[in-house]
């Protein structure tokens, strides 16, 4: 799941900085969605900008914890949402590698719904990779209550 997120992200900053760089945005749907290159030295959504250095510090803690997380996990929900979570925080590790001296670059984002902040595949990923942790421990308690009844 990481390795694939992961290479979809790279391969959309890609296109992104190849073909939307230095040009208009691209309306896909009037007034709703729109592909638009821009930088961001902040978070996810482009929160905390001139932070680089925490959210550096979060991605590298982050990963760490998601490897050692991996060896033992509970169900297929947690280990999809791990492995998002990872490749969000590879991607967005890597575009403040290769855009920066050292870890200091801007992350590349194109995605733009006009009522957001523009984000990228990675920031998709590490949101949706911690909802399925969310729910996977709305769902645990329930479950060992149900085994406890059996």
């Amino acid at each position: 799941m990481a390795a694939a997120v992961y290479a979809l992200d790279r391969a959309t900053k890609w296109l992104a900085e190849e073909h939307l760089q230095g040009g208009p945005p691209i309306e896909l749907i009037s007034g709703v969605l729109r592909l638009r290159f821009v930088t961001n030295p902040g978070g996810a959504f482009g929160v905390f900008g001139g932070l680089t250095w925490l959210f550096v510090a979060v991605s590298v803690l982050v990963i760490g914890v998601v490897i050692v997380a991996s060896f033992e996990l509970p169900k297929r929900v947690t280990a999809v949402g791990l492995g998002l979570i990872l490749a969000g925080a590879l991607g967005n590790l890597t575009d403040r590698w290769l855009r920066g001296d050292g870890f200091s670059g801007e992350v590349v984002d194109f995605i733009d719904f006009h009522v957001w902040p523009v984000f990228n595949l990675a920031d998709s990923a590490i949101v949706i990779g911690a909802a399925a942790l969310f729910l996977a421990g709305l769902r645990a308690p329930k479950e060992a209550k149900e085994a406890e009844e059996v």
